[in-house]
């Protein structure tokens, strides 16, 4: 691939105006926005509003005068058009393990006398520990957690599996699952099904109306750009609403809240899914973040980020420094996620050494370079600009000095 293709792709970029909704650093190109959506510059103007008047000025009255008190389901309203879900069954809080818990615990209640929980064995460490803490709370008889290979899924789904849980992006490779299909196999063997939608949400478009999937959960911070910690949503397909209950019963998930009875009864519908009170100022940051999707075509999202990998792989394939680097993403583009990892030996300090330069990628253990391309931010020059700079970061081996080679706490 040449310059001048380069700049074509860039001419003719529809998301391009996009990137000024972004405050990125001057000099910095990056490559991680699957692990940290950059700051939209809606966010802290929005979050001067909240802190200095909302909260400064009109305090607890804020509540009602300002609608803190509808923000998860008004966040929830905004990420479902991303999702391919109607309206009513999105919310916004807590963390994707809490939701995970919840949605676990529940599917087990909708299939009763069924006992395993199926997932991929390499799927993210928090859906697998929260897995494995449910079956020890629960106990065998009850929860029966069993971790395979992706390729055996279809083999071990069998009728006494109650639900399966896989992430429709692998976070280390980038793989992605057919969600559609696997939904499908899921429900002929009278299944549920839980999608972490971590690694896919904002960056392509969903379809989990259409595709009948049951449950959903996904994160707010990276590509929904709604700060570092930001809550996760959850989805609740309509038709379970009536069936389905989680086990975190908390005063927000209550019917009615403010009248502060002893026992518990449940919200209607996808509002029983809140336990505690609504984290105000991260919400207020991911619902100003969401405002960079208004009137955004998802196809293009997509398109952009298969067309930046692509450019990357060919940019790669002209650099003989490169060559030790083994691409483990899947080969074909639909096959495959926003992002491209490849396994090195020095994967680490390379990556480390690549941010000094100014390309700012991640690490996962044990050996891979992982690469996101955010559609709404990276321009097709910044990929040549990037594979440049990692080419000479190789060839002048500062990677090798002691102070890359040391792991930070976070890596």
């Amino acid at each position: 691939m040449d310059t001048q293709k380069i700049i074509k792709l860039d001419a003719n970029d529809k998301l391009a105006a996009r990137r000024g909704l972004f405050n990125l650093p001057e000099g910095i190109i990056y490559l991680n926005g699957n692990s940290l959506g950059p700051l939209p510059f809606s966010v802290p103007q929005h979050l001067e509003t909240v802190t200095n008047r909302e909260w400064g000025e009109d305090l607890i009255s804020s509540w009602n005068r300002h609608g803190w008190i509808d923000l998860p389901q008004r966040v929830g309203e905004k990420i479902a058009p991303l999702l391919g879900a109607e309206g009513g069954q999105v919310i916004c809080c807590d963390s994707i393990s809490l939701n995970l818990f919840k949605l676990l615990a529940g599917s087990l209640q909708l299939r009763p006398g069924r006992t395993r929980l199926l997932t991929q064995s390499d799927n993210f460490p928090t859906d697998l520990y929260v897995a494995q803490g449910l079956q020890q709370l629960l106990g065998d008889s009850r929860c029966q957690l069993e971790s395979v290979e992706a390729d055996q899924l279809a083999a071990v789904l069998s009728d006494d599996v109650a639900v399966m849980l896989l992430s429709h992006v692998n976070f280390r490779d980038g793989a992605m699952h057919d969600m559609a299909a696997l939904t499908r196999m899921v429900h002929q063997r009278g299944a549920l099904v839980i999608w972490d939608l971590a690694h896919s949400a904002g960056v392509m478009p969903l379809q989990l109306d259409a595709w009948n999937v049951d449950f959903a959960v996904g994160c707010g911070y990276k590509f929904l750009n709604g700060g570092p910690g930001a809550p996760a949503f959850a989805y609740v397909n309509r038709r379970h609403h009536e069936k389905f209950t989680q086990p975190l019963w908390g005063w927000m998930g209550h019917k009615a809240p403010f009248e502060f009875g002893n026992d518990f009864i449940a919200a209607e519908g996808v509002n029983q899914f809140l336990t505690g009170t609504p984290s105000i100022l991260s919400l207020a940051a991911l619902d100003a973040a969401l405002d960079c999707f208004v009137e955004l075509e998802l196809n293009q999202l997509r398109e952009k980020s298969l067309a930046l990998g692509e450019c990357f792989l060919e940019l790669m394939e002209q650099q003989p420094a490169l060559a030790e680097f083994v691409l483990v993403s899947p080969k074909e583009a639909s096959r495959r996620g926003s992002q491209l990892s490849f396994a090195h030996p020095q994967a680490y300090a390379i990556c480390r050494a690549w941010a000094d330069a100014g390309v700012i990628a991640d690490f996962r253990s044990p050996d891979l370079l992982r690469i996101g391309f955010s559609p709404l931010i990276v321009r097709f020059a910044e990929i040549e600009q990037a594979v440049l700079a990692l080419a000479e970061v190789v060839r002048n081996g500062t990677f090798r000095e002691a102070r890359y080679q040391q792991r930070l706490k976070v890596t």
